[in-house]
């Protein structure tokens, strides 16, 4: 008998034992738990610690109570202007409430899948009503703020909060790309020959100037310097003049000398002349002293 109870009493044991570790589950800082009993969903437990439920009837389902990242894939948008723009999107948002996120949506996966839809669509809505210039101007920001509120309202029902849309990316296609860079190569281009065209036409005009300011400049340097060569041999002429006025024939030995260093200076070292020579005749009578004249 004693045998008996003592192996209930181990039984009983280890079922309390077994039952309290199926009851017993933790919810860490960064989760949030769901309480479901028998598929429908009874409570929240957004505390942190360690906390009991229902065997057998209670399942726990954890949620990440922190912000999650959604980035959208690249999509087409048609602007107010008609102009195709490739738009990437990323959002940030955290579950906000369990108990509705679990019977709007029930798992992350389709809660992205949502919020993209939502966002695509109001992406869509609001750039469609808008130029591109616009959106490559400050009010840009406004455009996306209104895209965000909207995005955010439309989300509480889904039990998630969202923080943030943002545009990651606004590119035009790569075709519309490639036109465009075409069209300012060849603008480019045309820019360059232009330039080109005007810079040869520039210098075509100064060169003419230097050459016609040259041309003038020589005429005068010229005109100058014959006047100053014509005024320079009629002062010697003058001064000339007047020597032999005054002493004519000191003037005539004197360019006798002359013609000596010249001639002189000139010739070989051997020099023939005959001896009644006009060339030697200061030599053979010297010059005529002022008695003799």
């Amino acid at each position: 008998m004693n045998r008996l109870i003592k192996r209930l009493t181990m039984v009983s044991a280890v079922l309390g034992l077994w039952a309290l570790g199926a009851s017993a589950y933790v919810v860490d800082e960064s989760q949030q738990a769901l309480i479901i009993r028998f598929g429908a969903p009874m409570s929240v437990a957004g505390e942190p610690g360690l906390k009991f439920k229902v065997p057998f009837s209670d399942s726990i389902v954890f949620y990440d109570r922190r912000l999650q990242t959604l980035a959208s894939p690249a999509e087409q948008v048609i602007l107010g202007d008609q102009k195709r723009i490739e738009v990437e999107t990323y959002s940030r948002f955290r579950i906000s409430d369990p108990l509705r996120f679990y019977q709007a949506v029930g798992t992350l996966e389709q809660a992205n899948a949502q919020l993209t839809q939502m966002v695509s669509s109001s992406l869509r809505r609001e750039l469609g009503e808008i130029p591109l210039r616009s959106l490559l101007s400050p009010a840009r920001r406004q455009e996306v703020a209104i895209i965000e509120k909207d995005v955010a309202d439309k989300a509480l029902s889904l039990g998630i909060e969202v923080t943030e849309v943002r545009l990651h990316r606004a590119d035009l296609p790569l075709e519309a790309s490639q036109a465009i860079y075409d069209r300012m190569k060849s603008e480019r281009q045309r820019e360059a020959k232009e330039l080109r065209a005007q810079g040869f036409e520039w210098a075509q005009q100064i060169q003419a100037k230097a050459d016609r300011d040259r041309t003038v400049l020589l005429s005068e340097v010229q005109r100058q310097s014959a006047i100053t060569h014509g005024e320079a041999d009629a002062a010697a002429n003058q001064i000339l003049s007047a020597a032999f006025n005054k002493d004519p024939e000191f003037y005539k030995l004197y360019r006798s000398l002359q013609t000596y260093r010249q001639a002189l200076a000139e010739s070989q070292p051997m020099l023939v002349l005959t001896p009644d020579a006009q060339f030697l005749k200061q030599f053979q009578s010297g010059p005529v002293t002022t008695g003799e004249r």
